[in-house]
């Protein structure tokens, strides 16, 4: 019972002994049943409902678990704002460090912000993680109660945002705008920033604030969004009002979001009638939308754009824009505006390198190429390739003792994180896992890699091992387990092994059951529609649904359907990674007008969730084929394909059946 002493502070919560308080669950009571994963599995149920009533019938059940402390917190969080804070000290004091305890803290300092307990705050506030924009805010009104109206500065960089801001936010805004902090040009600008993230609701809201001849009412924006091109192409516009030329620029961007073309060529019979400053926020747009859409002329309007009020992501466009016109020294006047963070990115430096070398610098480009190459990764291989060296799988392998692997694994989160997994809360695990390794050194986190492994945990295994910094071990970064399915899976089709072993890396750390919020499932992530598919073009009449997470059933038809999408984009392993992932469809899309060198086609995939993916997938391929053969010394001559070969060149977009099918 010396666990509950130690939370005397709210032991007149109890009722009989094994009334569920939080106490109850971080302690086994002499009448408690041995917990068992059911009880938690029921607590965890009841909370996803919200349903306190139901949690706190089972929760005293699962006292003694080694996930009571998820129990307790999961009670807590759903009666934050009437818990005793007395209850909720102890418990962020026991629980310090953890996930459940930050996820709690986070809550309950917005639940005191909601109640002004401004001394409740003060005690816990700041969370151990990064607060949200509504926790910000929250922060923004105690150091105000605290420290004066000064502290209302805090809040104007939270308004710099397209997305809408919770309630808590709305209050310090008004105020700010009220006493002229936020001014006219801020609430313009956050009203571009709404219509750059799609937020046309929040453009409304905003709009409609304004005050006098910059107001832009809800009649004026139907009128435009019913149709904008046409509206724009007629410029009925007042152009001569703050008012008028927002709506411009609003139809502006819904109309080039549909057709970039014929926006641009509505654009620049009117653009004269706007101010400088407006004219070039107006040309950066089309420039950048027309660059996403692909659009051979972009790089042409970018020449018209205002570089310096380009946002970051504008600015990355006009690279790629530049890279797909095949006009190197733009690239180069491109990468020199990138922010500096952005342009010490390993796809910059290497686009940098490619571009001095392309214009007759090759001493430039030589030390960036040497400093990638030495890292790992897509473009760590490419620049290998430039300057004539194999891509290092050099492990030094940390193999930890069977005494420390027994310690590692007693470790009360160690045991949270193995049990979480099992018992199917994987978001809960990863957040517990990462909690576990931050800051340990390389070799730990190669011993912890290992135990990952060996508990039974490929996923959290690979990412520990990807972390390393200058100690490496391959065999974890890059494990080959399932080998008698994905062979069997690769003679079955024609597919080569090592791309099969790049994607279901890529696509599930090789978690066999793993099922994703669209409702992929599996080895190499299968849509139950594909998997339909799949089986009738097999001629497998007794397919039945469930067995689409069955490890030999997943990887044949993953590879089926991979080899299927390969033989008919031309054999290129980019294209049927990126139709893997984003459909068929949009792959064959996204080919270019003229030939287009592969690397530069993956560069300008206009879906960044693709884009990284397909880097991802070749880059995996590139290290199995290396472990597959057997090809682990840098300074032996290989007998595989390159990166550069394996990307060789896009071709033109041609008509591909069947382009319907999807994951």
């Amino acid at each position: 019972m010396h666990a509950i002493d130690r939370f005397g502070t709210f032991l007149h919560q109890l009722r009989t002994a094994c009334i569920v308080v939080v106490a109850a669950l971080l302690a086994a009571p002499a009448c408690a049943q041995p917990a068992s994963d059911a009880d938690v599995l029921a607590a965890k149920a009841a909370f996803d409902k919200g349903d306190a009533a139901a949690l706190a019938k089972i929760a005293p059940r699962a006292a003694g678990h080694v996930l009571a402390p998820y129990v307790a917190m999961w009670q807590l969080d759903l009666g934050v704002d009437g818990a005793d804070p007395a209850v909720v000290t102890a418990f962020l004091r026991q629980w310090s460090g953890t996930p459940g305890a930050d996820r709690l803290a986070v809550d309950w300092l917005k639940s005191r912000a909601r109640a002004g307990d401004w001394a409740a705050f003060a005690r816990e506030y700041p969370p151990r993680t990064s607060p949200d924009t509504e926790l910000a805010c929250d922060a923004v009104l105690y150091h105000r109660q605290r420290d004066g109206d000064a502290a209302l500065a805090e809040a104007k960089p939270l308004w710099f945002t397209g997305q809408t801001t919770p309630d808590a936010c709305e209050p310090l805004f008004a105020e700010l705008i009220a006493r002229g902090v936020i001014d006219p040009a801020d609430r313009e600008a956050r009203i571009r920033l709404a219509a750059e993230n799609a937020n046309w609701r929040l453009v409304r809201t905003l709009a409609d604030a304004l005050p006098g001849n910059a107001r832009v009412t809800g009649p004026a924006f139907a009128t435009v969004e019913r149709d904008p091109l046409g509206v724009l192409k007629r410029g009925q516009f007042d152009w001569k009002r703050p008012s008028g030329r927002m709506l411009a620029l609003y139809a502006l961007e819904r109309a080039a979001r549909a057709d970039v073309v014929a926006a641009h060529a509505a654009w620049i019979k009117w653009r004269p009638r706007l101010p400088e400053e407006a004219r070039g926020y107006g040309n950066a747009r089309l420039a950048y939308l027309g660059a996403r859409s692909l659009e051979p002329d972009a790089l042409a309007w970018y020449r018209d754009a205002d570089v310096a009020r380009e946002s970051a992501d504008e600015r990355a466009w006009h690279v790629r824009a530049a890279l797909r016109a095949g006009d190197w020294r733009e690239v180069i006047a491109a990468l020199d505006v990138l922010p500096p963070a952005m342009a010490d990115d390993a796809a910059w430096r290497y686009w940098r390198a490619r571009s001095l070398a392309a214009t007759g610098k090759p001493e430039e480009a030589a030390p960036i190429y040497a400093a990638l190459a030495d890292g790992n990764g897509f473009y760590a291989i490419l620049a290998a390739e430039a300057i004539g060296r194999r891509p290092s799988l050099a492990s030094v392998p940390a193999t930890p003792s069977d005494a420390w692997l027994v310690d590692f694994g007693a470790r009360d989160d160690v045991q949270r994180a193995v049990k979480l997994a099992a018992l199917g809360m994987r978001p809960e695990s990863i957040r517990e896992w990462a909690s576990v390794v931050r800051g340990m050194d390389d070799v730990t986190l190669l011993h912890a890699a290992e135990f990952a492994r060996r508990a039974g945990l490929p996923d959290r295994s690979i990412n520990t091992a990807d972390r390393t910094r200058s100690r490496h071990d391959f065999r974890l970064r890059y494990p080959t387990p399932f080998e008698a399915q994905f062979d069997a899976a690769a003679r079955a089709t024609g597919i080569e092994a090592p791309l099969l072993y790049g994607v279901a890396r890529q696509e599930s750390r090789f978690v066999p059951d793993i099922v994703s919020s669209a409702g992929a499932m599996g080895l190499m992530q299968l849509m139950p529609p594909t998997a339909r598919w799949v089986s009738k073009q097999l001629n497998r009449g007794n397919y039945r649904a469930d067995a689409i997470t069955d490890i030999d059933v997943n990887a044949e038809f993953g590879a089926f359907y991979l080899k299927y999408w390969l033989d008919r984009l031309d054999g290129m392993p980019a294209l049927a990674a990126a139709a893997y992932n984003a459909g068929p469809r949009r792959a064959a899309g996204w080919r270019p007008p003229q030939a287009l060198e592969g690397a530069i086609w993956v560069e300008t995939i206009p879906f960044s969730e693709t884009r990284d993916y397909v880097k991802k997938v070749l880059a995996n391929t590139m290290y199995y084929a290396t472990i597959l053969a057997g090809e682990h010394d840098p300074a032996t001559p290989s007998t595989l394909p390159t990166l550069t070969t394996r990307l060789g060149t896009i071709m033109p977009r041609t008509t591909t059946a069947a382009l319907g099918t999807g994951r």
